[in-house]
């Protein structure tokens, strides 16, 4: 059942989060919303927090994979979008060099003023995009970034009349090589975390938390009117969501490596995650938060 009376989500950004820079001419350029009709064929989010140490590798390695896309298809269009989570160090540096080097017709950088978290920085990045197809895809690389073509193949696949789709990449077919070189302890809270999902929020998807997802333009809109979660746990919001506003919903394996630097603190970001779902299905299930299957434009 949803609920038509809950107005379109104040996104509370700043005046300076309304823009990009043009590094050449320093000139300050509004993102446009995603209710603008779409002029790119794939948007990449691209959340970043202290990230100038991993983020080079992980740039280079898609923008040469979809600088040669668009060689081989000269219709094909893309823009990555380089969200700076508050960092304190030179992430938004680091990311404005690629700006400089390929235009901002292809590589802009949203520069949050303080910390918000993961969520905030997708959700964000997602209102101030182009694409007909959004891909938010980690910072540190460790999802290969070719395998969005399977994303792609399997979305092309399940894609209905209405346009809302959302396919996850999945580290599933890894867990038995995980749980291989885990602790007892850890892996104990990786299977209490999965069982909690699965029993409070979403049964569809195997792994939740997999940083690599695409979706169509319709059904980032949706997903993101709604979602109130804005750190680790907001892709289990961002899924349950999905199910509650029939979304249709996939899952691929993906290329995957462990890639050190990352920024969950392993005993207590699972804890947080934990009670965040809790949080999600209480809030849901309480009616505190409601689900508006028309939200309003910016």
């Amino acid at each position: 059942m949803y609920v038509m009376s809950v107005p379109y989500p104040d996104l509370g950004r700043s005046e300076n989060e309304k823009y990009f820079v043009n590094p050449s001419t320093s000139e300050k350029i509004p993102f446009p919303t995603i209710h603008d009709p779409a002029s790119v064929d794939l948007s990449v989010i691209v959340p970043s927090y202290n990230e100038e140490d991993r983020l080079p590798a992980m740039l280079d390695e898609a923008l040469d994979y979809l600088e040669k896309r668009q060689q081989k298809h000269r219709s094909f269009s893309y823009e990555i979008i380089i969200v700076d989570d508050g960092s304190k160090d030179r992430t938004t540096e680091t990311a404005v060099s690629y700006s400089k080097k390929y235009g901002t017709d292809k590589v802009r950088v949203l520069t949050f003023e303080k910390n918000r978290g993961k969520g905030g920085a997708v959700r964000l990045g997602m209102f101030s995009a182009r694409g007909k197809l959004l891909l938010f895809a980690d910072a540190d690389g460790a999802s290969k970034f070719s395998d969005v073509v399977k994303l792609e193949t399997e979305l092309n696949k399940i894609n209905n009349k209405d346009n809302l789709c959302i396919v996850c990449g999945s580290r599933a077919h890894l867990e038995k090589e995980a749980i291989a070189t885990r602790s007892l302890f850890r892996t104990f809270l990786m299977k209490g975390f999965h069982f909690l999902v699965w029993f409070t929020c979403v049964r569809s998807v195997r792994d939740t938390q997999c940083g690599f997802k695409l979706l169509t333009r319709d059904a980032a809109v949706l997903v993101f009117s709604n979602i109130h979660i804005e750190r680790w746990a907001f892709d289990v919001e961002m899924l349950y969501l999905a199910q509650q506003l029939n979304i249709t919903l996939g899952e691929v394996a993906v290329t995957w490596q462990e890639i050190e630097g990352t920024k969950m603190v392993p005993v207590w970001s699972w804890l947080q995650m934990g009670r965040d779902i809790l949080v999600i299905r209480l809030r849901y299930l309480l009616g505190a938060w409601k689900i508006n299957s028309k939200p309003k434009t910016l």
